[in-house]
């Protein structure tokens, strides 16, 4: 046993740091160098089977191989996932057994910053904060346990998991020291960049060593190519040293045909101020920026020998500097003299030549470029051709392309200039903006080289990274303790062509045949987007052992979204035992700038029933022993108490409504029949488990939440349950009675209230409902009365402020509250309008076929069939009631009344 501790000792060692023997795998070898040449080989061998396997990237094979490091890191489906879960389970020692394992869902909002080094160092299109995931990681796992992220991203949950050993790291920024320890971690991901970007923040470290090394070539680099990145500056013709220069879109004017240059003509340098209209330098004609066409030019490839037209951009500042002061000069021509120079320049190494490919989002590229190496200026092209050439000579090879890849974007078009010198790309997006800045790349390289120097080394080089689809993994059943992933929802990103530029240069693509999405391009809609996303669920549910925990991040505000994610979730096996919220502090380009922007991720727990409980369901199916097993295994997972600042919460999970659905929901993904109706279920549970404020628990909890709930001040009641169009708005008029919101307020619960939505009820968004129903401050005029008492009495620097006063009506913008009742009646109105041409699509559509309503507004119905008896319209009333299901007709009292009493006004 001496010797495995040992073994496994030296596996967790950071191979890079080794100069002398390294065990791997149980197999020592001479030092690193040796363990990677011999698992590359192996992986060699090995490509052929690995190529029939989903989601096998797009690239030759020695391209792979230099971008692995194997076994640790494959740019392919990595074959030695499972011979480290079996090396791991006989070399680790855990603190607890399967048997001993019980945890409650983490019930608590996490709050956790993007402001660490490790977040800043690399981009990539969405990450979790490490610190929030290793709050999960402690709280659901032992030291030794094995984590799974299907959907790795960059990495984070396998930072996540190095953290969770480091005791000085975790005081940085919490006092849970109760669990520390290692946990070993799987990272998968369908992008062969992604796995890429993982390796570096799980594997590299930028010691004294490296970035010396690294240092001295952008030096030699710069020393080399310093001629393309030099101005003139003064009556002596002093040499500057360029750092960026901001470059401008060029127009037409739609009256004179001559050409607008954008900057000149738009931007207010002095104030940051970009017009929305402007004036044509030569007519004078006011034009906007949205109704005019690009000036294209003719541009010689030297490539692949055609010309082409692409969008102009001219040179319209240069900042610079002499003897470390900084000066800025409109280009002058010397300045367009050098930019021809550099297009004369030939390129002898590699340049991604292939193709922009069409797609949802990078197909707005096609209409002005048509080779991703056209996304950088030709200088920008030179250097990072010439950098990758030369990296393929250092020892830390591995190190430079981290470092490369770091620095990509930022070397692009891509690249914005803004006023306040906080300029930088537009994330989860292609957008190239009219005023493009093109920086100076030693400068980049330097400053991002600095930052992965402030990366602080933590854990241990032991995480496992592979390249595949999650529809099809290659991990044995029932292998890994713990899954923590952030899954992609819908439409929000699409990561395959975001992740394009980055591996034109790396030359591996993704694979996207499986790739989870709603694309258009990819004719991925709703249907294929909740299949894909079944079958990952459905292989996650697989590998995670019984008794276990999955903790999903959800980041979409469309409530179909949530429903095909919590659909997938309970049809694979999971049952959800909590819906929470997760604060990034810092949104994405998207989340702060569109109508669905969500200022906090929502967080599923969810976990695999263990064998015991299916068996003991199974033996008592269709008697209502199986019901009572399931609940009394259910209750034992949920929180028993929650609540901050001296208020107790409703547990959701714990009412039992939500009790019925959860049981309902367990039996029916299983095959089995539903022993109760829900009224029987309503009288056994209070019947057979102690209720406090609505709640069932067990007899082993019912203390403990006594105990504190007597220690709270207030209780936060539920008064309803959120279940359709109807009761949605009776919850936002009480959220907003309480006090007026923001949307971005109001989102988090809401979309925790929304999940028991029922199947068949088409729920509009958020955003129908509260324009629908309710009223928004605009922050122009006086403040509505309802919001001014609302700030007035609850934020004291506000108190006895006049309705008029900026400063309230800044803290009360783009709130929405409830209208008064003559403005209530105005906005009924205008809702029972749009209702009923809901309602006239369903009659329009239903008389041109005999199909049931499968999802629909109730309350569309309602309305619909209220309008109808009125003008004594019977037959519509008994023709789309007998095409609803006839469970949702004999529940709902209002339809069922319309339609019995038409059918007997009919003679039916």
């Amino acid at each position: 046993m001496a010797d495995k501790v040992e073994q496994l000792e030296m596996l967790n060692e950071n191979p890079t740091t080794q100069t002398g023997p390294v065990t791997c795998l149980g197999i020592t070898f001479e030092n690193d160098e040796a363990r990677r040449a011999y698992f590359t080989e192996e992986l060699r061998k090995k490509l052929p089977e690995l190529r029939k396997i989903e989601g096998f990237p797009i690239g030759e094979d020695e391209e792979i191989l230099a971008l692995s490091d194997p076994p640790f890191y494959t740019a392919c489906p990595n074959p030695w996932i499972n011979d480290f879960v079996a090396y791991w389970n006989l070399n680790t020692t855990k603190s607890s057994n399967s048997e001993e394992y019980h945890r409650e869902p983490l019930a608590k909002d996490i709050s956790e910053g993007k402001n660490d080094p490790v977040y800043t160092a690399h981009t990539y299109h969405t990450k979790v904060p490490h610190k929030a995931i290793m709050r999960y990681i402690l709280h659901y796992t032992e030291p030794g346990d094995i984590i799974f992220d299907g959907f790795s991203g960059s990495g984070m949950t396998g930072v996540a998991g190095n953290g969770c050993s480091d005791k000085d790291y975790l005081s940085t920024f919490t006092d849970d020291f109760h669990n520390i320890g290692d946990r070993l971690v799987i990272l998968n991901d369908l992008s062969p960049v992604s796995a890429h970007i993982s390796s570096g923040f799980n594997h590299l470290v930028f010691n004294d060593s490296v970035t010396n090394e690294l240092r001295s070539l952008i030096d030699e680099l710069e020393n080399k190519h310093n001629w393309m990145y030099q101005t003139l500056h003064g009556p002596n013709n002093d040499k500057g040293t360029i750092n960026y220069v901001i470059y401008s879109d060029v127009f037409i004017c739609p009256e004179c045909n001559n050409e607008i240059n954008f900057w000149d003509s738009a931007v207010n340098r002095e104030t940051g101020e970009v017009k929305e209209e402007f004036a044509c330098s030569n007519c004078g004609v006011k034009v906007m920026k949205k109704d005019l066409e690009k000036s294209l030019e003719v541009k010689y490839d030297k490539i692949n020998k055609v010309t082409y037209h692409q969008n102009k951009l001219v040179p319209v500042i240069i900042n610079y500097s002499i003897n470390g002061k900084r000066f800025e000069k409109v280009p002058d021509e010397h300045d367009f003299e050098l930019l021809s120079k550099i297009d004369d320049v030939d390129i002898d190494s590699f340049i991604p030549n292939n193709d922009l490919i069409p797609g949802d989002e990078i197909g707005r590229l096609l209409k002005h470029y048509s080779k991703v190496y056209q996304l950088c200026s030709r200088r920008n092209l030179i250097v990072l051709s010439d950098f990758l050439e030369h990296a393929k000579k250092l020892s830390y090879q591995r190190e430079a392309l981290f470092l490369f890849t770091s620095v990509l974007p930022n070397l692009t078009w891509l690249y914005r200039w803004r006023a306040n010198n906080k300029g930088g790309t537009t994330s989860g997006t292609y957008y190239i903006c009219s005023t493009p800045q093109d920086n100076n790349p030693f400068n980049q390289l330097r400053r991002k080289l600095t930052d992965l120097t402030k990366i602080r080394p933590i854990g241990k080089y032991q995480n496992v990274i592979g390249v595949q689809s999650t529809t099809k993994l290659q991990l044995n059943d029932s292998s890994v303790d713990y899954i923590f992933t952030d899954p992609p929802f819908g439409s929000n990103l699409m990561y395959s062509e975001l992740n394009y530029l980055w591996e034109s240069w790396l030359r591996i693509f993704t694979n996207n045949a499986s790739e989870a999405i709603v694309n258009n391009h990819q004719r991925k809609h709703n249907d294929e987007y909740k299949e894909l996303m079944f079958q990952c669920f459905n292989e996650m549910f697989r590998i995670l052992k019984p008794g276990k925990w999955m903790t999903v991040v959800f980041s979409n505000s469309k409530a179909s979204v949530w429903n095909v994610i919590r659909e997938s979730i309970e049809k694979a096996g999971f049952v959800i035992a909590n819906v929470s919220a997760l604060d990034k502090k810092q949104g994405s380009f998207k989340a702060v700038t569109t109508t669905t922007a969500v200022k906090q991720d929502l967080v599923i727990s969810a976990y695999k029933p263990t064998d015991e409980l299916r068996k003991r369901i199974s033996n008592n199916q269709n008697t209502e022993d199986s019901a009572w097993s399931f609940v009394q295994y259910h209750l034992a997972q949920l929180p028993v108490f929650t609540g901050q600042k001296g208020f107790a919460e409703i547990i959701v999970e714990r009412t039992p409504r939500i009790l019925f659905d959860r049981m309902v929901a367990y039996h029916v993904q299983n095959g089995y029949s539903v022993p109760l109706s829900s009224g029987e279920f309503q009288v056994g549970i209070e019947q057979r488990f102690p209720m406090r404020d609505g709640m069932a628990f067990l007899e082993s909890q019912v203390a403990e939440y006594d105990k504190k709930r007597i220690l709270a001040k207030e209780f936060t009641q539920l008064s309803l349950f959120v279940s359709d169009e109807n009761s949605a708005i009776e919850w936002l008029r009480q959220q907003l009675l309480k006090k007026p919101q923001t949307r971005q307020d109001l989102h988090p619960n809401f979309m925790k209230e929304i999940q028991h939505i029922a199947k068949h009820e088409l729920l509009p968004e958020l955003d129908e409902l509260l324009e629908q129903n309710f009223l928004k401050y605009d922050g122009e005029g006086e403040v509505p009365s309802q919001i001014h008492a609302y700030l007035s009495s609850d934020y004291k620097d506000l108190r006895n402020l006049s309705k008029n006063d900026p400063k309230l009506k800044e803290k009360a913008k783009d709130r929405w509250y409830v209208p008064d009742p003559n403005k209530q009646a105005d906005l009924e109105k205008l809702r029972e309008k749009s209702l009923l041409r809901e309602f006239n699509q369903y009659v329009e559509e239903l008389s041109n076929n005999k199909k049931k309503l499968k999802q629909f507004r109730t309350e569309a119905i309602r309305v619909g069939f209220h309008k109808a008896w009125t003008e004594k319209d019977y037959k519509t009333i008994v023709e789309i009631g007998n095409r609803m299901p006839e469970s949702i007709l004999q529940e709902d009292e209002k339809l069922l009344r319309y339609y019995d009493n038409a059918q007997t006004k009919l003679g039916l």
